[in-house]
């Protein structure tokens, strides 16, 4: 390790523009830059002006920023044509069992995300022998089953088995209450929500940034307000935050989103927590230009004296489990309970009628033709991915609800799909939001190895590719320093990532070297698996997982542990 390598140099690096006292700096003529990359345009993470400057890395640390560095380096890269900003964090990965699978990253890192933050209502731990064993069809799928039931020794598995990007994960109340509960739908018992509190202070000891909560899936869905204040309360303790995917993202039901806003901005204030929305988004047609309300509603919230933040995607599409289509009694208790119900006639019958009163399911079956099949788990079913639910219906001369139920049965629940669902106004005013970070809300994909194997929604593989190219460069909805503020610095003040998201000297060489002219997102909702375009270089830690376009062997990335964490 070389981690302290960078406090050897004797001299100030330069972080401001050229034009704004540029100078030579004179540095220690022992010093050799592990990697230079000279001459690029830094755009620092902070939102000002770009400039003109070399960049040393030395160890796993910035050891130098400033013009015409004359220092000695094992290995120079010319950046002329180039742009040098922090490696960027996705505030809502999802790749945490999948880094187990494959370290690589290989969708992430091609678009120069450098740092995950996972842990969705559901997180990778705390688990216990039944959720283990709820889990089994996808780890005998993917040939990975774990070795660890804590939020450590997940941590310890991630470092035994290597990762190319740095992680950080929240604790899901969800898992939390599946830890204790199950997947019911009852309120805990006093002894048991002392338990889940017991287990929300264990991971944030082990090193968890928060607790996160996903309210549209079971069993988060099933939580009461109150339930979630007492967690948060336990998080807000150890100088956590609390993260949620909010219970209504649209207006169909009248009010549904306000309510839900209310909700996040009520826990915040009794638990005394800062809070983020998760991919903030206006879904259903009738909520379409809700965008600029909900933003001023935080804006509003944090005038109050709330610490309220959200992240996006940068697409108009959204990704889950087909399951969630269905009511939520259809789904308590699990994929055995599901499945049986759906196979029962009385229930099926049930489970047509409830879902056709779905808000979302008003203009039912037109909506067939939205919901786009991306992967399966039964090999059987391997004909459907890159098909809509309409098009599956009509090969199979059945009705879509029909078609719907039993693909859901077939495939137990874990068929992913796509949904069109947004307009994109909307996505265009999250983007330009000063309050509004990034995410993908996807796992890690392949173009190789068992990843390969099934399709996927395209903002797994160039979402910020995408803000770059399209947004950007192409349509100018914002410009190249707020972009990368809000991939950088943004999400790295609101995780309390204190040495990433800005160039600067001492800070972590999480860095991303990307052509402006050349980059973009090459996925497409019809063709998903291909990387980003124009994103030579991306470094993690001091080392680069891509050098020249290609992904190396290098697996630098840690765990990044939040502000509760307690050293064993």
């Amino acid at each position: 390790m070389k981690s302290t390598a960078w406090l050897s140099l004797t001299f100030v690096a330069l972080l401001t523009p050229p034009t704004e006292g540029a100078r030579d700096l004179a540095p220690a003529a022992s010093i050799q830059c592990d990697i230079l990359f000279a001459g690029g345009r830094v755009v620092d993470g902070t939102g000002a002006p770009w400039f003109r400057a070399d960049v040393c890395v030395l160890g796993d640390r910035i050891g130098a920023v400033g013009p015409s560095l004359k220092l000695a380096a094992k290995r120079r890269i010319d950046a002329g044509r180039l742009v040098i900003a922090p490696g960027f964090i996705d505030m809502m990965g999802q790749s945490e069992y999948r880094l187990l699978v494959d370290g690589r990253g290989a969708s992430k890192i091609t678009q120069g995300i450098t740092t995950e933050i996972t842990g969705e209502g559901g997180s990778i731990a705390p688990l216990n022998a039944r959720m283990l064993a709820t889990g089994r069809e996808t780890y005998a799928h993917y040939g990975y089953t774990p070795n660890f039931t804590t939020l450590s020794g997940y941590f310890d598995e991630l470092a035994k088995r290597g990762t190319a990007v740095n992680v950080g994960t929240f604790v899901g109340a969800g898992g939390v209450r599946s830890l204790v509960i199950g997947e019911d739908d009852r309120p805990p018992t006093p002894a048991e929500l002392e338990t889940m509190k017991q287990a929300v202070a264990q991971a944030m000891e082990e090193g968890a940034l928060g607790l996160s909560t996903s309210l549209i899936y079971v069993p988060d869905h099933f939580a009461s307000t109150e339930e979630i204040i007492a967690l948060a309360r336990v998080a807000a303790s150890y100088g956590g935050s609390y993260i949620t995917h909010q219970r209504d993202e649209g207006d169909d039901n009248g009010g549904g989103m306000d309510a839900s806003m209310d909700e996040v901005f009520r826990i915040a204030r009794e638990a005394g927590i800062p809070a983020e929305i998760y991919h903030i988004k206006a879904s259903g047609k009738s909520s379409w230009g809700r965008m600029k309300s909900m933003l001023k509603r935080i804006e509003d919230a944090r005038a109050g004296g709330l610490d309220i933040s959200a992240d996006q995607y940068p697409w108009a599409a959204s990704s889950n489990n087909l399951d969630a289509s269905l009511p939520f009694w259809v789904r308590e208790g699990g994929a055995d309970k599901m499945v049986a119900r759906l196979n029962d006639p009385k229930q099926r019958a049930r489970t047509r009628e409830d879902f056709l009163k779905l808000p979302e399911n008003t203009d039912w079956p037109a909506g067939a033709s939205r919901i786009l099949i991306t992967s399966v788990l039964n090999r059987e079913l391997k004909q459907y991915e890159g098909q809509t639910i309409e098009q599956i219906a009509a090969a199979e001369k059945k009705d879509p609800l029909d078609a719907i139920l039993d693909v859901v049965i077939a495939d137990r629940g874990n068929t992913a799909r796509v949904s069109f669902s947004m307009n994109e106004d909307d996505v265009r005013d999250a983007l330009r939001s000063p309050l509004v970070s990034f995410c993908t809300d996807s796992g890690a994909g392949a173009e190789d190895g068992i990843y390969s194997k099934q399709k996927s929604h395209p903002r797994a593989w160039g979402s910020a590719s995408r803000i770059l190219g399209h947004y950007v460069r192409d349509e100018k909805v914002l410009t190249l320093e707020e972009a990368v503020r809000k991939m950088t610095s943004l999400p790295a003040a609101r995780m309390h990532l204190d040495d990433r998201g800005i160039v600067r000297v001492g800070m972590a060489a999480d860095l991303v070297a990307f052509d402006p002219d050349t980059v973009d997102a090459k996925a497409t909702y019809a063709d998903p698996l291909h990387y980003s375009a124009g994103i030579p270089y991306v470094a993690v830690n001091g080392e680069l997982v891509v050098d020249g376009g290609a992904i190396t062997k290098a697996r630098p990335g840690r765990a990044l542990r939040g502000p509760g964490y307690k050293t064993r």
